[in-house]
């Protein structure tokens, strides 16, 4: 499975559309959809699941910093819940979540995406104007495609990460859910 094939994939899938679309409207700065919104979907495709995964919520992230606050946040993610009401929206402003993680500051939704946890979840998707679907994955698809939960670099040298990392893995327990994963340590 390429980057390409995962593209034409959210692109087949209603509830991606629409999602992506939403967001799209908003007009945010360096604006995606990250994390399980796209990790989920491949690995019910690999898992030839017939329903979609429910996930806690949808990430939409995005780079501002000239307005970072949380209350901006929240003002999006009513917008969002106002356009789809159905949809479990969570908004973050990267230019932000440093400080809530205890790292240096991010240059960009890519950048703060690439300091995830797990590579499988670094992957992050958006609706270009165009109406074409752009996916990103700053370390790679290869885990995603492998169904392998892997520290990122950041997990193996930060140790607020590195607890991330450990608590995720004992919590969302991937691979009960889907079989194939492998999760390393």
């Amino acid at each position: 499975m390429k980057k390409e094939d995962i593209e034409q994939l959210i692109s087949q899938d209603e509830y991606m559309v629409k999602c992506l679309r939403t967001v799209r409207k908003l007009n945010l700065p360096d604006c995606w959809i990250s994390a399980g919104f796209v990790r989920a979907k491949v690995w019910d495709h690999l898992h030839q699941f017939s329903k979609r995964t429910e996930t806690d919520d949808v990430d939409v992230i995005y780079y501002d910093p000239d307005h970072v606050t949380e209350s901006f946040e929240k003002q999006i993610e009513q917008k969002l819940h106002t356009a789809c009401p159905d949809v479990p929206w969570s908004v973050k402003n990267q230019a932000r979540m440093h400080t809530l993680n205890g790292t240096d500051p991010y240059e960009s939704s890519l950048d703060a995406v690439s300091q995830y946890p797990e590579t499988a979840t670094a992957v992050m998707v958006r609706m270009t104007n165009a109406g074409a679907i752009e996916l990103a994955a700053p370390h790679g698809i290869s885990d995603l495609v492998n169904c392998v939960i892997k520290p990122t670099p950041m997990a193996k040298e930060h140790p607020s990460v590195q607890s991330a990392y450990n608590h995720r893995v004992k919590h969302k327990k991937w691979d009960k859910r889907w079989p194939q994963v492998r999760v390393e340590r």
